[in-house]
């Protein structure tokens, strides 16, 4: 029988051995390079040195080793066309049936908190890539196999009909053509990054499926979710679920606005989140003291919603929830005893983060017809802000308190946003409005009589004083908005009328 070669050159060499003793027993003799061959010979794998094929050493400390016709030639050959056949023979190149390649380890290696510039460089491939190209691109007549998931499927294929399927060719020839993509476009944004461009003329993002899910926003819509490689940990992507039942489209979404909200405190939080906004936000001197008050804040759009924490969850706290239907609950962890109380609900998912991890700088993508659109997360902060007093009156220490509340909500909530706020939970939120005066009416109704005394922070400036005038008349006496309207002194006017004491920051927050 004659001899069929398979080249292997594996950095994952997770069952590489036993894969390639079932090539030789199928009638193949490997090629291979550096440390594979080792392992292989180790094993007692029978196995060919790259160098006996090129009939050249490998040099510059391994950097050139496969970059060579015989190895290319049999890689590319059309072995089916007699022209390319008496090619080989004429050049002494023996034709490649398998491919076994994964390459040098660049995601791993950037990941290491004390990576050095050189040691991302070094672990950047280049013959591996080659390799994989050049063999998908030929899979009419060669098999090339990127993944040891998918090394039974070759083995078997190879047992039952001498060699794999055409459509089985193809599909691993589309995940070569993948991973060498993704692969390449890690390399682009670390590099991007460390050249400081911020605007490349190409943008090359990659993602890998975390998990398929049974539909969109709606049951007629497909969907899937990604997972961006080395994203921050501190994300519904990188979360541990627990329990409950796999997360749907909107899960995800709500989970992750509400993970954005609650990272802005560093005392004890509670966070209600409601197709993606806030619906109630409490502060305390525990979880429990911060999950009352969210929950009191709205107990009607709370039910079916989404809480985060950031404290680690409590037997009184768990108590507490699981009185009201709820949909997930986040949070850095769970006692024993809270584990035992929520997981009495089978379909309540409970999701873990790492709130002890800062969540890594990415930026935003938002997705248009035929286009794409990127920017900076809004992580500006209330120190970071420039604070001024327009009015006559000044806020009182705790309207402070109840200003800077507000203020940390409303960036998170769908614009046109106004909320209602004491000093530590929300009162009354109205978002998505097509004017500000809707939104702040929606926030004064849901309010209430607690509207009295309380503060009013806005996302954008109000472009008349319609809005102070509503507020003035619910109670309001603080109001927190970034100003810089053609028309601010009709707004202080009218709340130096009322006796309102507004903040102006200088910083809008929109949120579409």
């Amino acid at each position: 029988m004659t001899k069929k070669r398979a080249l292997i050159s594996v950095s994952d060499k997770n069952g590489i051995v036993e894969f390639a003793r079932e090539l030789v027993e199928l009638g193949f003799e490997i090629v291979s390079t550096g440390g594979t061959k080792n392992a292989l010979a180790s094993a007692g794998v029978p196995v060919i040195g790259i160098s006996e094929v090129t009939n050249f050493p490998e040099i510059l400390e391994g950097r050139v080793k496969t970059l060579h016709p015989n190895i290319h030639g049999g890689l590319l050959a059309k072995v089916g066309e007699e022209g390319h056949r008496q090619q080989l023979e004429e050049h002494g190149i023996t034709p490649i049936e398998l491919v076994c390649v994964n390459l040098y380890p660049f995601q791993q290696t950037i990941a290491k908190p004390d990576v050095t510039v050189e040691d991302a460089i070094e672990n950047i491939d280049i013959g591996g890539p080659a390799m994989l190209r050049a063999s998908a691109k030929n899979h009419e007549y060669i098999t090339v196999v990127v993944d040891p998931v998918d090394y039974q499927t070759v083995l078997d294929e190879y047992k039952q009909n001498g060699r794999t399927e055409a459509a089985t060719r193809r599909k691993l020839a589309a995940k070569v053509f993948r991973h060498t993509a993704a692969y390449d476009s890690m390399i682009a944004e670390y590099m991007t990054n460390l050249a400081g461009e911020e605007n490349p003329e190409k943008l090359t993002v990659t993602y890998e499926l975390k998990q398929s899910l049974r539909y969109g926003e709606n049951p007629h819509q497909k969907a899937a979710f990604y997972r961006k490689p080395l994203g921050s940990a501190f994300s519904v992507a990188n979360a541990e679920q627990l329990h409950g039942k796999e997360l749907s489209y909107n899960n995800i979404n709500d989970a992750d606005a509400a993970l954005q909200i609650v990272k802005e405190f560093s005392e004890p939080a509670a966070v209600a989140v409601k197709h993606m906004n806030p619906c109630g936000v409490g502060t305390g001197k525990n979880v429990y003291d911060a999950f009352t008050k969210a929950f009191e804040a709205d107990p009607v759009s709370i039910f079916g919603g989404i809480i985060a924490f950031n404290r680690e969850v409590d037997a009184e706290t768990a108590r507490k929830l699981y009185e009201i239907f709820l949909e997930i609950i986040i949070a850095p962890s769970f006692t024993e005893e809270a584990m035992d109380i929520l997981t009495g609900k089978k379909n309540l998912r409970l999701l873990t983060v790492p709130f002890n991890q800062d969540g890594k700088a990415e930026m935003k993508l938002t997705t248009i017809e035929g286009g794409l659109l990127a920017q900076e997360f809004d992580q500006y902060g209330f120190d970071q802000a420039t604070i001024s007093v327009p009015t006559k009156r000044e806020p009182t220490e705790e309207e402070w308190e109840a200003l800077k509340l507000g203020w940390s909500i409303v960036k998170h909530v769908k614009s046109n946003a106004i909320v209602v706020s004491g000093k530590d939970k929300t009162l009354g939120i109205g978002a998505g409005q097509m004017n500000r005066v809707g939104a702040a009416k929606i926030a004064l109704e849901q309010a209430g009589s607690q509207a009295e005394g309380a503060a009013l922070a806005s996302d954008a400036f109000f472009p008349m004083d319609d809005t102070v005038e509503v507020a003035a008349k619910a109670g309001i006496s603080a109001i927190i908005q970034p100003g810089g309207s053609i028309r601010d002194q009709d707004s202080i006017k009218k709340a130096d009328e009322y006796g309102i004491a507004m903040v102006f920051t200088g910083v809008r927050h929109f949120k579409h």
